[in-house]
């Protein structure tokens, strides 16, 4: 028997919920599968960044995610016992975003929430269910699957999103290639209780050693520690426990494990592959990049590749934009992701440098560089938009046009933040629309209306201009938020010819 979708989605993780969602959301038939039993009972992934929660608001789950977490607005640094620097987000991302924080939420209660939503709208996670193979026969997919009664089944997708994790079946099945390395540490994950953190409600980091650790409470008097373990002991990765964890790091923080609900190890890789699209068959997530957990930017990856490739999935399927459009995906997010890997490499590497040259730069040299540093305004604001992933742009694809100020095609919107304005209300339609700061031309307003797309108008303010809009100037918005178009001289004639030249139509 053949059973037919327009996307089959290969993993049910955070990546492949995510793709779902907003597939379905846009009216796009869906099946999404995974091998597993269940969602997760433990977690490696704990940071939920402020650009993800942006996105989020498209589908009205953002509010749900920050209440359901543990929005963290500070990160504490220590070393040989001593406080060393308290970095506050809050501050620095005030400004910039309506998230201005790491919100703390393991990826398991993640998926939860991510699988809730999936089924109000009507799509369940077929689990137990093992994509075996699949072939690509010119207009469609032919999937084979392994029911969970053994059975296979074939399934006829349009296309096919492999969320589906480092040792991808659809990246071994495309051919595709995951170029990298894998670190010399085994990276552990352990859910305890404890006493003696202070601050109790903010994430902090201990530099005392080459064995790292980082403390993320996520609420109920539950903390997750993060960190590493070398040397000999990471030959026996698969008998560590937490007693051979290096107890220096925890016991400089002043803490006290009262009690270990589970501990896990795992090692870690920086690959990237080199095809994240072979004709019908797209990889995301994990399945395409892989790197260390600095900075916790792993799981908004995949899930920005979700949302990237979903509208541009979605208006080919509805015949509004050619096969071509899907090209974007691997351009886009290929080249944020070896710029990632790049720099988490760096920052792991210099966090788990084994000298005592790397100890006392990272122990007494670092520290006070940060706090320094942090007191300028400049340095703490490009800090949080590089971990809330904010700073985020496309400058470089064929979607991105155009200049008006200083936002230029591929830029994250700009948010407004002032008593009674949101400019980024508007966003929550996975629609393209049009911005235009100070007024808009009757012939702008009038080709808006013919095309069928959203004209948001904001009287011109002095805070439209801080943020770098040009006045009068017409800014085309992506699905995804983003913006394809800037053009200073708001004329409908540019945005016409940005379609046509694109043979895509709103």
């Amino acid at each position: 028997m053949v059973q037919q979708a327009d996307v089959l989605v290969v993993g049910a993780g955070p990546t492949g919920l995510v793709l779902a969602l907003w597939l379905t959301q846009q009216g796009v038939s869906v099946r999404i599968i995974d091998k597993s039993t269940g969602p997760g009972e433990t977690s490696r992934a704990m940071a939920v960044q402020a650009r993800t929660l942006e996105l989020y608001r498209q589908l009205g789950i953002a509010d749900e995610a920050v209440a359901a977490g543990h929005p963290n607005l500070t990160i504490n640094l220590w070393a040989k016992g001593q406080h060393r620097a308290r970095l506050v987000l809050g501050d620095a991302g005030a400004d910039i975003t309506p998230y201005p924080y790491v919100l703390v939420h393991p990826q398991d209660q993640h998926e939860r929430l991510l699988i809730r939503r999936l089924e109000t709208l009507g799509v369940a996670v077929e689990r137990q269910t093992e994509l075996i193979d699949f072939e690509d026969v010119g207009d469609r997919v032919q999937a084979r699957l392994r029911m969970p009664d053994g059975s296979e089944q074939v399934c006829a997708a349009r296309y096919l999103g492999g969320c589906d994790g480092a040792s991808s079946t659809i990246r071994h099945r495309m051919g595709a290639g995951f170029e990298g390395g894998t670190y010399k540490q085994v990276f552990y994950v352990a859910d305890v209780r404890l006493s003696g953190l202070e601050p109790a409600d903010e994430a902090h980091i201990a530099l005392d050693s080459a064995d790292f650790v980082v403390v993320f409470p996520y609420g109920n008097g539950l903390v997750r520690l993060i960190g590493t373990v070398q040397d000999e002991r990471a030959d026996r990765a698969e008998t560590l426990t937490f007693d051979d964890v290096d107890q220096q790091a925890i016991e400089g923080l002043g803490l006290k494990v009262e009690a270990l609900n589970w501990f896990s190890t795992y090692r870690v890789h920086h690959r990237v592959t080199d095809h994240f699209r072979k004709d019908r068959a797209f990889l995301l997530g994990d399945a395409a990049h892989v790197h260390s957990p600095a900075g916790g930017q792993g799981m908004n990856t995949g899930i920005a590749d979700a949302i990237n490739l979903a509208w541009k999935l979605a208006a080919v399927l509805k015949g509004r934009a050619p096969d071509a459009l899907l090209d974007s995906y691997e351009q886009e997010r290929k080249a944020f992701a070896h710029k990632l890997v790049e720099t988490t490499d760096r920052i792991f590497t210099f966090v788990t440098a084994d000298s005592s040259f790397a100890d006392f730069v990272r122990i007494r040299i670092a520290p006070l560089l940060a706090s320094v540093a942090y007191k300028m305004e400049s340095v703490r604001e490009t800090l949080f938009r590089m971990i809330s992933q904010t700073t985020l742009n496309y400058h470089g694809s064929m979607l991105s046009e155009g200049r008006a100020g200083s936002v230029q095609g591929g830029d994250r919107l700009p948010w407004v933040s002032a008593p009674g304005l949101d400019n980024h209300g508007s966003l929550r339609a996975i629609a393209w629309q049009v911005h235009v700061y100070g007024d808009a031309s009757p012939e702008m307003k009038a080709w808006c209306a013919r095309q069928g797309l959203a004209l948001h108008v904001f009287p011109w303010r002095a805070e439209h201009e801080a943020v770098g809009f040009a006045r009068d100037a017409a800014y085309l918005l992506r699905p995804d938020t983003y913006v394809a178009l800037a053009d200073p001289s708001g004329s409908p004639g540019v945005l016409q010819s940005y379609f046509d030249s694109r043979s895509q139509s709103p």
